[in-house]
């Protein structure tokens, strides 16, 4: 598959939130860092951050960059063209979000993404739970010109990129035909997001999901090198529930091949957790 770029568009008003949706707690660190954090995880090439002019931004994960909008009040497609433009050097397609989406899988960026190469389309546009979902889509990143062109003729919004650009939508029945995204996300919460200080609540207070933990060498103290399930939205959360607490001396593997100290890594149902001593083999 080709490399592909993530995109997040972190402004916008968030006029029903009442605040900015990227400085929203969770789990320890903050919405944007999750939705970054876990796009890093997923994706073979640079995330970027897309901030409202003057927009301060939270803490990001190392090697997320941030992209201004040039313009304010443009809404998603701006930040569509800036995205795709900051990236299209360095990667052919993006898989482009909103920040206020708690419960996005890999598995599901991953399928969006491989609809976008099956199908040699410009767009791939998911209509999940109901709803078309340009921004929870794959886009190839050429697309800059076309978008800023559009803008500057007045189309703001997203479904109006359909009109100019060969588009593959899937449903949800064809989104659910991966395995793994069915076997973690059956129900397509990855695109749920977060519009109202209720929809946060509710969302913030659902228990985290359940992930494999593993202990190996030295920090396989009674039981802990039998594989167990506990709830963890993040390593750090995965490594109390181990007893451990991360810091030099530990690294964790996440899925048998990232390697990581990042407390604050976002963590998701179906994810396998193996801790191991960073000190002399382990």
């Amino acid at each position: 598959m080709q490399t592909a770029a993530g995109v997040v568009l972190a402004g916008g008003r968030s006029t029903r939130m009442g605040q900015a949706k990227a400085d929203l707690e969770w789990h320890g660190s903050t919405l944007l860092y999750r939705t970054t954090a876990l796009l890093s995880r997923t994706l073979d090439g640079p995330v970027v951050v897309v901030a409202a002019p003057g927009q301060e931004l939270p803490d990001l994960p190392r090697g997320v960059r941030v992209v201004t909008d040039p313009v304010e009040g443009l809404g998603p497609m701006q930040g569509l063209a800036a995205g795709f433009a900051a990236v299209a050097h360095e990667a052919p397609v993006a898989f482009a979000c909103s920040v206020d989406m708690p419960f996005l899988h890999p598995a599901f960026v991953r399928r969006v993404l491989r609809g976008l190469a099956d199908t040699g389309a410009d767009m791939l546009l998911p209509v999940a739970r109901g709803f078309r979902q340009p921004l929870a889509a794959a886009y190839r990143t050429e697309l800059a010109g076309l978008i800023t062109k559009l803008i500057g003729e007045g189309d703001l919004r997203p479904g109006m990129l359909a009109k100019h650009c060969t588009v593959v939508r899937l449903e949800d029945e064809q989104l659910l035909d991966d395995s793994a995204l069915k076997r973690d996300d059956p129900t397509l919460e990855s695109v749920v997001n977060v519009n109202t200080p209720e929809d946060y609540a509710a969302a913030r207070a659902r228990p985290p999901a359940e992930v494999t933990v593993e202990c190996f060498g030295s920090l396989a103290r009674g039981d802990g090198h039998r594989p167990r399930q506990v709830p963890a939205a993040t390593l750090g959360a995965a490594a109390e529930a181990a007893g451990l607490t991360l810091d030099r001396h530990i690294v964790a593997a996440l899925n048998g091949d990232q390697v990581t100290r990042d407390p604050l890594l976002p963590l998701v149902a179906g994810d396998a957790v193996a801790f191991l001593s960073a000190d002399a083999g382990g």
